[in-house]
């Protein structure tokens, strides 16, 4: 392998590992910020700071779905240029993400990231956890009348 082909292979590693980065930011973020929110709902007990979570939480999974899959396409480019995979011809120094579709394969599909199992078990399950806990208070009377 010869030293231009080497340096483009780290300038793709270096994209792909700062959207790992993001990624995991943005679901530090979200964590933090849900729970900011119930801190709030702690101090003063009105039920819409639960349901305020869910708004964050949904951007956030946007947000996350779509660094990882720009981090994907790179690591097509990344296959592509080391030759484990020839679905796209790459020059030299050359980062063609917008070849990567969902016609090549269905993983860089918006879709299909957003619904991914390492996405999808975070979120939706904040998602969840904050639903359920907000109904169980708006309709606490409910509940312990029926036990």
């Amino acid at each position: 392998m010869n030293e231009e082909k080497r340096q483009h292979l780290e300038f793709i590693q270096n994209v792909i590992t700062r959207m790992n980065t993001n990624s995991f930011q943005i679901k530090g973020m979200a964590i933090t910020i849900v729970s900011a929110l119930l801190a709030i709902y702690a101090a003063n007990t009105e039920v819409i700071f639960i349901f305020l979570g869910i708004l964050p939480t949904l951007f956030f999974w946007f947000l996350d779905s779509y660094y990882l899959q720009q981090e994907r396409k790179f690591r097509g480019v990344y296959n592509d240029v080391t030759g484990l995979k020839n679905i796209i011809e790459v020059k030299l120094y050359e980062m063609p993400i917008q070849k990567y579709t969902k016609k090549i394969d269905k993983q860089y599909s918006f879709c299909y990231v957003f619904f991914s199992e390492t996405i999808i078990l975070l979120y939706f399950s904040i998602i969840i956890i904050l639903v359920l806990l907000g109904l169980a208070i708006v309709y606490k009377d409910c509940i312990i009348f029926w036990r």
